[in-house]
């Protein structure tokens, strides 16, 4: 998700002026005549295999959530079918933009600012955006189905489910979009572009990151507390023992849910905000760095949504509370 092309390195350049051209990336070199090449060097070698095992392993575990859900007819509920369409957003990850950032990575369309760089960059925005967006509406799912269960069939049905993955691609595609025509419109038109660019930069930050992830927050929190009071009002004797397990298990699942999350995301997105709206210098292969931690939770999501909790792979409603977590 060469969002860092978007968002923030060519913001950082246009902007500040900063000569962030000259930190060269391990895998690219650069004659007397500041002409860039590839540099196969062999911690290049060796950073192009892993990023291949990571693409290869983003397909597959996509890959197997898509094939599971399309298959097996009692896996069609509405908490799936977003996680079908997380899985779609994240598979294109791996397929498109894990590719194309190792080809053509933020150092090579620094240089050659090429259209198909910007449409590169467009599928980034996107397919990142719909992934962050998709999670959100998973989030708001799970607290119809344990902070109000009982109308949860009603709220959360296929016909509400399919408007929810509706408005998540069609912000994700328009974003994308903007990004895109921003970027070809602002070699036209420079310096008048530029309150243009701050303001697609803050809506973009806004609506793809800082706005889902605020949302996710406040859900999970009133999830975990609503799991803590149902747990505590269970006066059973037989149920009682295991209350302080559930509760555990509750914020161990919500933890882990969050915390991966935003171990990958809100570095890149920190690093995007310093950039595109002050002074700060980064090293380029720093910006390189967050910005694939980023793209690495496309290849988590398919075993910490689908595969690792059961409130995923329940095939009942999600009534219930244990399937909850």
């Amino acid at each position: 998700m060469d969002q860092g092309e978007n968002y923030c390195v060519e913001m950082a350049i246009g902007i500040n002026g900063s000569s962030i051209l000259t930190d060269i990336h391990p895998c690219y070199k650069t004659d007397v005549s500041y002409v860039l090449s590839s540099n196969p060097s062999t911690l290049c070698v060796l950073f192009h295999i892993f990023l291949d095992s990571l693409s290869v392993v983003t397909v597959c575990g996509n890959l197997l959530v898509i094939i599971s859900i399309v298959y097996f007819k009692q896996l069609h509920t509405p908490t799936n079918y977003l996680v079908l369409s997380l899985s779609v957003a994240d598979l294109l990850v791996g397929v498109l933009v894990f590719p194309l950032t190792m080809e053509f990575s933020i150092t090579f369309c620094l240089y050659y600012k090429h259209v198909f760089c910007r449409v590169r960059g467009t599928f980034d925005v996107t397919l990142c955006t719909s992934s962050i967006l998709n999670l959100c509406c998973i989030s708001i799912d799970r607290y119809y189905a344990v902070c109000q269960p009982l109308t949860y069939k009603t709220k959360i049905n296929n016909h509400v489910v399919v408007m929810m993955i509706v408005v998540s691609w069609g912000i994700a595609v328009i974003i994308g979009l903007s990004f895109m025509i921003l970027g070809l419109n602002h070699e036209k038109c420079a310096n008048s572009c530029f309150i243009d660019a701050v303001l697609l930069n803050i809506m973009g930050l806004i609506f793809s990151f800082y706005l889902p992830v605020l949302l996710m927050l406040c859900v999970y929190l009133k999830i975990f507390l609503v799991a803590q009071r149902q747990a505590r009002s269970i006066q059973s004797t037989k149920i009682g023992a295991t209350v302080s397990k559930m509760e555990r298990k509750a914020t161990k699942t919500l933890a882990t849910v969050m915390g991966i999350f935003l171990m990958c995301w809100l570095p890149f997105f920190l690093c995007t905000t310093t950039l595109s709206f002050s002074q700060v210098y980064l090293p380029l292969p720093f910006i390189e760095l967050l910005n694939w931690l980023a793209l690495s939770n496309s290849t988590l999501n398919p075993f910490i949504y689908a595969l690792f909790y059961s409130w995923f792979r329940s095939y009942h409603t999600g009534g219930e509370y244990k399937s909850a977590y």
